[in-house]
């Protein structure tokens, strides 16, 4: 089967998946949406301030000393539906260090919102979910918050967090963050999706723990072939639960002539984790701009890659010049087109970085995009002697 035609393939079987995912995915497991995601970080402190001034997150909660917490501090960071927790421990020893020691900087917790997280955490656990944090409940003043959760791929967990019966600004144990800076917003709403590396031939192991054990579906699947430049290769699929706010991409190594960006990451991550954060923007161009204006780095796009944009896309509503100025991908499917930039890795080690993404109809998640991608994550490798 040709190129062309196994990619005109997979965005048909998008299209398919995303119409069967309703009746695919089950609702043993009704999901609200993300409700935060959690970084253990070296300086909570210092880290805030970096996610706020490059990338507009505002002061929201903090916990630590002076809330009475002794063995760790969290700052708490929002923007549109987004919630950024960023917690340093306080003591030597103990799960954080040991987490920031292996891994250093990187997502601890993906934080799931439902409805009742005692059923959240009986349904997966049954299933056969490691349990992570039996169902607790959380009080103060403001009200009750339950919450339970689950071990995911390598040290990554998910927690189930029901918060119908609280009014507090965060959870209990938080206080409200005031601080005199906070720099505008750059137009984030919220999380789309997040992608996991997992390691070799663990691709179908957790894309059949997401389907078994949290009911989610798989709408699309790409292969060795579709995600290739002339050196590396990588495989993904990527699940969503029912209603389709919650959606994981998972990506392992493939065969390739060098190593790739997935290797790489489990060589300095130590293993498996959260790879790339994906937020949606009503306006990229916007988005990058006042991102680039605070040190935000991209990766780079070579001129070449729009000569011929517009005859695989078709018409857009954008300039043209301007999506090329700032290096932004642009890919169709059947239901409209998305626009996408990847960022550089935010951290020292190249693990984690952010995808800013606008959909205009599109559902997939950019295929014709991945080589360009790819060969440019591949400078980077190139340059820190890994590639």
């Amino acid at each position: 089967m040709s190129k062309e035609i196994k990619n005109l393939t997979n965005l048909a079987n998008t299209e398919y998946s995303l119409k069967k995912l309703f009746s695919e995915a089950e609702d043993f497991l009704p999901l609200l949406g993300t409700d935060y995601v959690e970084l253990y970080v070296g300086n909570a402190k210092q880290a805030a301030h970096y996610y706020k001034s490059a990338f507009g997150f505002q002061s929201f909660a903090y916990a630590g000393l002076e809330t009475g917490l002794t063995d760790r501090v969290s700052y708490v960071l929002t923007q549109g539906k987004i919630k950024l927790v960023l917690t340093s421990p306080l003591q030597k020893g103990g799960e954080l260090n040991e987490h920031i020691n292996v891994h250093g900087d990187g997502v601890k917790v993906v934080a799931l919102w439902v409805d009742d997280a005692r059923s959240a955490f009986e349904e997966t656990t049954k299933r056969g979910a490691k349990p992570y944090l039996e169902p607790t409940v959380e009080k103060d003043e403001f009200g009750e918050v339950v919450r339970s959760g689950i071990y995911t791929y390598g040290e990554t967990v998910h927690i189930f967090v029901e918060r119908k019966n609280y009014n507090g600004v965060f959870l209990p144990g938080f206080e409200k963050w005031e601080s005199h800076y906070n720099p505008e917003p750059v137009g984030l709403k919220f999380i789309d999706h997040m992608v996991g590396n997992v390691g070799w031939d663990e691709m179908n192991k957790w894309c059949k723990f997401y389907g078994e054990v949290m009911g989610f579906a798989q709408i699309i699947s790409f292969a060795d072939d579709d995600i290739a430049t002339e050196y590396t290769a990588l495989m993904s699929k990527v699940m969503s639960n029912g209603n389709g706010r919650v959606k994981f991409p998972i990506n392992e190594p493939a065969e390739g002539k060098k190593k790739s960006q997935i290797e790489e990451y489990l060589d300095f991550y130590n293993g498996p984790g959260v790879q790339h954060i994906a937020v949606a923007t009503d306006d990229i161009v916007a988005t990058v701009s006042a991102m680039r204006e605070r040190g935000v780095e991209f990766l780079y796009v070579p001129d070449t890659y729009y000569d011929d944009i517009l005859e695989r896309v078709g018409e857009i509503d954008e300039d043209i010049e301007l999506l090329k100025k700032h290096g932004i991908l642009i890919d169709r499917d059947d239901e409209g087109y998305l626009l996408q930039l990847f960022t550089n890795n935010v951290l020292d080690r190249p693990t984690m970085f952010i995808e800013v993404i606008q959909r205009k109809g599109a559902q997939s998640f950019g295929v014709g995009n991945f080589k360009a991608l790819f060969e440019a994550i591949e400078r980077q490798q190139a340059r820190r002697g890994t590639l």
